[in-house]
């Protein structure tokens, strides 16, 4: 006797089910879901925008522009995964996520757009062991000597200016995405093989890198 095995999909509200009932019809009835997906959108759009935009002056007066782009972008996110609605949650709670999610990550291309990228290690000091007790102090200056040593020898280009800009010098991964015409898939697995390397050089040192 042979048994068959199904793929269970978890229960959804009424609501949610209704959602994605209207948003895979056509005509009149996708359309206007469409149009009500999009407000959605773009009421959460607005709300991170704001509570955002209070820390960035400099991008206050086009708060309601990033809104619309990022509301746009997030619906054809949306409507590009709907088939990987699980139903652990609201339909419309998953949707505002994307939405929150297009909304920082345009805020912080914002507020690099016309800057240049630091791809020198300018901030070493940020480890600097002035805190560490004396002895600790010297450990810590030992390891950041190796470090500052491995970053130059051990990387490859790619990998030395991608680890300096995004650990070192705090460029949002997005934006150096944007700016590398890359995906932040690939910049997460450059800085993956990167600080293998770095820690396969330091320990073979007898240092241990955090």
């Amino acid at each position: 006797m042979s048994v068959l095995s199904t793929t269970v999909i978890p229960p959804t509200d009424v609501a949610s089910r209704e959602w994605l009932r209207s948003l895979r019809a056509e005509g009149a009835t996708r359309n206007e879901a469409i149009e009500r997906l999009h407000a959605l959108l773009l009421r959460a759009a607005r709300f991170e925008a704001a509570r955002r935009g209070r820390h960035m002056p400099h991008v206050r007066d086009e708060l309601e522009e990033i809104a619309h782009e990022a509301a746009g972008d997030a619906l054809i996110s949306v409507l590009a995964s709907l088939d990987d609605f699980r139903g652990e949650s609201r339909f419309t709670t998953w949707a505002y996520k994307f939405a929150v999610l297009e909304t920082a990550v345009k805020l912080r291309k914002r507020a690099w757009q016309g800057r240049e990228l630091p791809l020198e290690p300018e901030d070493w000091n940020l480890f600097s062991s002035a805190t560490f007790a004396p002895d600790a102090a010297v450990e810590q200056n030992e390891l950041l000597s190796a470090l500052q040593t491995a970053v130059a020898d051990v990387l490859t280009p790619r990998q030395r200016q991608v680890l300096v800009a995004v650990v070192l010098n705090g460029v949002p991964i997005d934006v150096m995405a944007d700016r590398l015409d890359t995906t932040r898939g690939a910049l997460y697995k450059t800085l993956h093989d990167a600080r293998r390397k770095l820690r396969e050089q330091l320990e073979g040192q007898g240092l241990t890198l955090a």
